[in-house]
């Protein structure tokens, strides 16, 4: 024989037939389950989540017995109960991943996406990058291509940030005014 670990709860379990706190719940249960049942049914998609549906308004109910005043008014409550579990339940719900049969296409490459002419632009940007002053076209290098800041740009080349700020200005006002790239454009 095993020694009970809770004193209390073997205490409080007693004999095995327990006397039900709410008799007028018990026979109410019995005799409405198949009607709220129904009612659970309607609600859900599956019998296993109707019953656990109704198990959880039912114990909903059970809690909030004594505070009942009209018991005539019960299957109300219970179907009140029931829409309002179901509803939390539908809020909590995990959104699950379906698979398809057709994949999804893809996305279309715009217009102006071609290869041919992205390496035009890249050319000619390059060649319009050749004919700025030397000092200018490090910059507008360190800037764009080696994506550093000013102030790191201004560190490698050992001048001011307001240096770097005007000479990449002009640089890229001589870049917009390209006549080559305009073409490209």
């Amino acid at each position: 024989m095993t020694t009970p670990v809770c004193t209390s709860a073997s205490k409080a379990a007693g004999p095995a037939t327990r006397a039900v706190p709410y008799p007028s719940f018990a026979s109410y249960v019995k005799a409405r389950q198949p009607v709220l049942l129904r009612t659970a049914r309607s609600l859900t998609a599956n019998p296993s989540d109707a019953e656990d549906l109704l198990q959880t308004a039912l114990t909903k109910t059970y809690v909030a017995w004594e505070r009942i005043e009209d018991h005539r008014a019960l299957d109300g409550y219970v179907r009140r109960a029931l829409l309002n579990t179901r509803t939390s339940q539908w809020r909590k719900r995990k959104v699950d991943e379906f698979t398809c049969d057709e994949l999804p296409e893809p996305e279309p490459v715009p217009a102006g996406d071609d290869p041919a002419e992205r390496q035009a632009l890249h050319d000619a940007m390059w060649r319009a990058i050749m004919r700025l002053p030397a000092r200018q076209r490090a910059m507008v290098v360190l800037r764009y291509y080696e994506d550093l800041s000013e102030v790191q740009t201004a560190e490698v080349l050992d001048v001011s940030v307001g240096t770097v700020k005007s000479a990449v200005s002009r640089a890229l006002g001589k870049l917009r005014e390209d006549p080559e790239l305009g073409l490209v454009r």
